[in-house]
Parts: structure tokens; C-alpha cells; sequence
């Protein structure tokens, strides 16, 4: 019990740094007492509704993830710049080169949040669009033919299988132990 109670209140808290951290953020306001009150109130009204909905489990704030999610992010982001440039030069093109393709790669995620965000990674990374989401392969289209590198898409699975291993681990025994009692 209390364990539950710990894993419990981790993820509280990282719900509410979360959440604060987005709302400063993206409001910038660091120095305005009133706007601070109303965000923090926001958060706590969150918090309280996420609760009470039943919401606060390992699908609803992952947080298992977040050691190896971190670097995960900033490789994506260099990805996605990359990607960016390759369509603005195919688009910027005088005569348009365009050879949509359509490819299946391999999703060896052991969860649905790490297929998940395999599938939403491909999708932001510009010129392609993850249009199936299967057990073991993601069906993904391509704008044209460098896009639809399955080797470096294969590669982005992989990514995100690193750090979904330990929570597929984490998630396997937690059912067993749920079993046992």
C-alpha cells in the first residue's frame, strides 16, 4: 500500500511540474502576481479533476519514461529541422518532384504509448504522415522517395523501443504482481 501510495504521489508531482513548467512556458509570465495565482489554480483545478477522474496511472503520466525520453526529444527535434529542410527544397524546386510512396515498417514497441509515440514521431517529422498503426508495423506515406527511408524510420522505432524496454518491463511485472494478489 505503500508503495502504491509513492507511485502515487510521483506522479502528482510530476503532473503539477509538468503542468507549471508548460504554463510558464508558454505564458511567460514570471513577474505578474495575479497571472502566477490564476496558473497555479489552473494546475491545481487539473491536478484535482485528474484524480478524481481516475486519470493518474501509468498510461495518464507515464512517467517511467522520462530519463530516456529527454534525449530522445532533442534527437527528434534535429530530426524534424532536417526533414524541414528536405521539403522546403523539394517544394521550393521549379519543376516538382513529387513520388508519394507508401511503406510498412516494423514496430517492435513492447506498448501502445511507445507504438504511439513511434507513429506521432514519423508524423511530425515533415513529409511524412503514419496513416496505420498495427501490433507490429506502422504503415507510413512518404512525399517522395528520401522520405521514405525505411532504414532511418527503422532507426527512429528503435529510438523509442530503447526507452519503452524498461517500461514494457515495469508494465509486465506490475501485471504479475497484480496477479499474485
Amino acid at each position: 500500500m505503500l508503495r502504491y501510495l509513492a507511485t502515487l504521489a510521483g506522479r502528482h508531482l510530476a503532473l503539477i511540474l509538468g503542468l507549471a513548467g508548460l504554463w510558464l512556458l508558454l505564458s511567460w509570465y514570471f513577474d505578474e502576481a495575479t497571472l502566477l495565482a490564476f496558473g497555479a489554480a489552473s494546475v491545481a483545478l487539473t491536478v484535482w479533476l485528474t484524480h478524481h477522474m481516475g486519470l493518474l496511472d501509468r498510461e495518464g503520466v507515464p512517467t517511467q519514461i522520462f530519463p530516456g525520453v529527454l534525449g530522445y526529444l532533442v534527437w527528434l527535434t534535429l530530426e524534424i529541422g532536417k526533414a524541414n529542410v528536405l521539403v522546403t527544397k523539394e517544394v521550393l524546386r521549379p519543376r516538382l518532384a513529387l513520388s508519394p510512396k507508401m511503406i510498412a515498417v516494423p514496430a517492435g514497441q513492447r506498448t501502445d504509448l511507445g507504438r504511439t509515440i513511434f507513429g506521432n514521431s514519423v508524423t511530425l517529422t515533415p513529409g511524412t504522415v503514419t496513416v496505420d498503426v498495427g501490433k507490429d508495423r506502422l504503415v507510413i506515406h512518404a512525399l517522395t522517395e528520401s522520405l521514405a527511408d525505411e532504414e532511418g524510420i527503422a532507426a527512429m522505432g528503435a529510438k523509442v523501443r530503447r526507452f519503452d524496454r524498461l517500461r514494457g518491463r515495469l508494465d509486465a511485472a506490475s501485471d504479475r504482481g497484480a496477479e499474485a494478489s
